[in-house]
């Protein structure tokens, strides 16, 4: 029984002690668990430290970088604006000083025509005042020189009226004797003269070019087109061919702006092409200038071996030929110059036949007579020595390289050739509505005509007529009598032919009218 009890109470004890070392146990492993729980809570809140400065100075750093985009353009505006204000300040300051300056300039010049104007009207009085004691002094000289000649002024005025028609009487006498003399001697050139005033009724077709060419659109939309996406289209045909293209309100057109007929001309054909195509960007402009160039070229010599065809001329150097096409795009006063070239040749080929001179030569040399306008138009050189120089190489005889070279430098006639080409030359250019006149040329040349004739003593009034063509002049009868009118219509005559350039036949027509006046009372 007692053992059993022992037995009951060591195994109590055991429990208990179990029990207890149990709770220790268990405590222990708490604590343990306890400190890995706030080890990894420690690790972890480090981590999440250290994450949340890495993003903190990643977001700082982004923004610093936000912050430098925004601050550069804005500085670099800034800056800008200082720099364009200083300038504006510099210039504003130069042109105060410039208007300081021309202030003062004026100022003086001010000063400089108060002391002409005061110098001026002390001269004006000195001179009224001279003139009074010239006035009294002649008048004092006629009385004396009418006491010693014993006679009146009208009496001496007669006298030399007198001495005047007899020695103008001589003078007419030898002019007369002189210029039948001359005729006679000059039968022959007067006769070609005669032939070829004839000639100049020949008239033909005037050809006008401009300046603009106008290409007609199937559509207002093909307008924006051909500007292209930021207007690179339309600068990529400008640069291409040379050419200013003016696209405005005008509905249905599009305009061709060149100083150069033979590039205005391609780029009308390259534009024609592109609208109808359809297609225009730049790499097709390019391709369709280049083939328009191409059909141009051809048409050059085409055009050129045409003219001469036309005046029955076979055996011409290609050179000439080309050139003779170029010519078909360039104009002078409104006149193109591959038919006046043409008609030259023509007018010179009559007038050879009527004279019995060669007709072949002829028409040669009038067709290459302006030849050189065609070198002179692309390298800017002399025309003269330019076509001459080519038709010499070319291998044309001496005679016509001779005329070329004459009428481009307005030279005297050398030959009989070049006086026939020179005489074709006159009547293509100055045959009614050859040549497209500016207003304003046409008005200068008529008040030239007047300010000679107005120019001379005794003339009151003159009057240009018949567009420049006539003068019609005015004197007093009291200063121009009967002889001194036909001397004083030969010296304006001569003044006329003199500082006129290419002024043709001027008919003057010198009017003096002789009036009685009296009173009845």
């Amino acid at each position: 029984m007692d053992e059993i009890v022992l037995r009951i109470v060591f195994v109590l004890a055991a429990l208990i002690c179990g029990g207890i070392a149990g709770w220790f146990s268990c405590a222990q492993i708490r604590r343990n668990r306890l400190r890995d729980i706030q080890a990894r809570a420690s690790e972890i809140t480090e981590t999440a430290r250290q994450d949340a400065e890495a993003i903190k100075k990643t977001a700082q750093l982004e923004a610093r970088d936000e912050w430098r985009q925004e601050y550069e353009p804005l500085e670099k505006e800034l800056e800008e604006r200082k720099r364009s204000q200083r300038n504006l300040e510099d210039k504003l300051r130069e042109r105060e000083q410039q208007l300081d300056s021309k202030f003062d300039i004026l100022d003086g010049k001010e000063r400089d025509l108060l002391k002409t104007e005061k110098a001026l009207e002390e001269r004006e009085h000195a001179i009224e005042a001279s003139e009074h004691d010239v006035q009294e002094l002649v008048l004092q000289q006629r009385k004396q020189l009418e006491g010693l000649a014993g006679m009146t002024q009208p009496e001496a005025r007669q006298m030399l009226i007198g001495q005047l028609e007899q020695s103008a009487r001589q003078l007419a006498a030898r002019r007369v004797r002189e210029i039948k003399d001359h005729a006679i001697a000059n039968a022959n050139l007067e006769a070609k003269e005669i032939i070829t005033r004839a000639i100049q009724r020949f008239s033909s077709e005037l050809v006008v070019e401009s300046s603009v060419s106008v290409v007609p659109l199937t559509s207002d939309d093909m307008k924006g087109r051909i500007i292209g996406r930021d207007g690179r289209n339309i600068r990529s045909f400008e640069m291409i061919t040379g050419v200013e293209v003016i696209v405005d309100d005008t509905p249905g057109i599009v305009m061709l702006s060149a100083f150069d007929p033979l590039r205005r001309e391609i780029a009308k054909n390259t534009l024609d092409k592109l609208i109808v195509d359809g297609r225009i960007h730049p790499g097709r402009i390019e391709e369709v200038y280049e083939k328009v160039l191409q059909d141009v070229e051809e048409m050059i010599r085409e055009s050129g071996s045409k003219a001469a065809f036309d005046l029955g001329i076979h055996d011409m150097a290609e050179p000439l030929l080309e050139l003779l096409g170029k010519l078909r795009f360039h104009t002078s006063y409104g006149q193109n110059l591959l038919a006046h070239s043409k008609e030259v040749g023509l007018l010179a080929g009559m007038m050879a036949e009527s004279l019995e001179l060669d007709i072949t030569l002829a028409r040669r040399a009038g067709l290459l007579h302006d030849i050189g306008k065609a070198l002179g138009f692309e390298q800017g050189n002399d025309p003269s020595q330019s076509g001459a120089a080519l038709a010499r190489k070319c291998g044309e005889v001496a005679e016509v390289v001779q005329v070329i070279e004459t009428l481009a430098k307005n030279a005297p006639s050398r030959s009989t050739l070049a006086a026939l080409v020179e005489a074709a030359n006159e009547i293509s250019v100055h045959r009614p509505g050859a040549r497209k006149d500016k207003v304003e040329e046409y008005t200068q040349r008529l008040n030239q005509i007047e300010e000679i004739a107005s120019s001379h003593m005794g003339v009151r009034k003159a009057f240009a007529l018949q567009n420049g063509k006539e003068v019609r002049i005015l004197v007093d009868s009291e200063v121009v009598d009967d002889t001194y009118a036909e001397q004083l219509a030969d010296e304006i005559v001569g003044k006329l032919e003199e500082q006129l350039d290419h002024p043709g036949q001027i008919r003057l027509s010198l009017v003096r009218e002789v009036r009685a006046v009296h009173y009845a009372r």
